[in-house]
């Protein structure tokens, strides 16, 4: 009995050393950039606090000194997305030190900026003609974007007209997408489960919205999965594709996101060797 109850609660004990261990560096990262700041002009000359001290910053933040003081100090203390903002306005942070505050406090940034699918830069579109192999990009709603001239072939030259580009729309509603797939029902649940993933991050987006709408509509099978609420990371692993021409092509996926546009996925498709097969 004692071996199950150790057994039970040891998780618990590292998840909370690890909320405890976020806490902390959550403080440290406070106390750094409030420290940063330029001391106020009314401060005298022998002070020796570097830059503003936290009854300072709190009252530029419009928040209670005692409750900075303890988030500063890592304890366990409730921080709101509301709170967070106005300490990232107060300690003036750039887009990437506020994204690292939320980050820290496991909080949604309200200020986030929807990611806009219609804007990608031309050296990013350009991007998956530089592979020798099947590759393609798709934006925050997955849409296909760009792709080089194997991923057409590969899939049979039907990735033309802008109502047919969408990933997951084509994979559900295609009859080339069935065919092409070895493992059609499999496939397609797995891209569902995917999609709810970065759904998750981003449900306000007017776009991914509607692309739900859509298929909500369109697919019963996508109403069924979406519904269960199953959730997976995109991951890699083989893919098998009935070409018309050239028969069953095994390939490894494999999925690169974009540094400045976390929302934007390369895809990239390595042939398996014949060996492997």
């Amino acid at each position: 009995m004692s071996r199950y109850k150790a057994g039970r609660y040891s998780g618990i004990k590292t998840n909370m050393a690890e909320v405890r261990q976020q806490q902390r560096m959550l403080g440290a990262f406070l106390r750094a950039h409030r420290e940063r700041l330029p001391r106020p002009a009314t401060a005298g000359a022998r002070r020796r606090t570097p830059g503003l001290r936290r009854e300072e910053l709190a009252e530029a933040a419009g928040l209670s000194a005692t409750w900075l003081t303890w988030l500063e100090q890592g304890r366990d203390v409730n921080a709101s997305a509301t709170a967070l903002a106005r300490l990232a306005e107060a300690l003036n942070l750039s887009p990437a030190e506020r994204t690292s505050l939320f980050d820290l406090a496991g909080k949604r940034d309200p200020k986030a900026p929807t990611p806009v699918a219609a804007d990608l830069p031309v050296e990013l579109l350009e991007l998956p003609s530089k592979f020798i192999e099947p590759a393609y990009l798709l934006d925050s709603v997955w849409t296909l974007r760009a792709w080089n001239e194997p991923a057409a072939d590969l899939f049979a030259n039907r990735l033309e007209g802008k109502e047919n580009n969408n990933l997951l729309a084509w994979t559900l509603l295609s009859p080339t997408a069935r065919s092409l797939s070895s493992d059609w029902e499999e496939r397609a649940s797995r891209l569902i489960t995917e999609f709810r993933a970065d759904f998750n991050r981003r449900p306000d987006d007017p776009a991914m919205r509607e692309l739900v709408d859509y298929l909500t509509q369109e697919s019963p099978l996508f109403v069924k999965l979406w519904h269960s609420q199953d959730v997976r990371n995109r991951e890699g692993g083989t893919r098998g594709y009935l070409h018309p021409v050239h028969g069953l092509m095994l390939y490894r996926q494999i999925t690169l996101l974009v540094a400045e546009q976390p929302q934007v996925k390369l895809v990239c498709l390595l042939p398996v060797p014949q060996s492997q097969n």
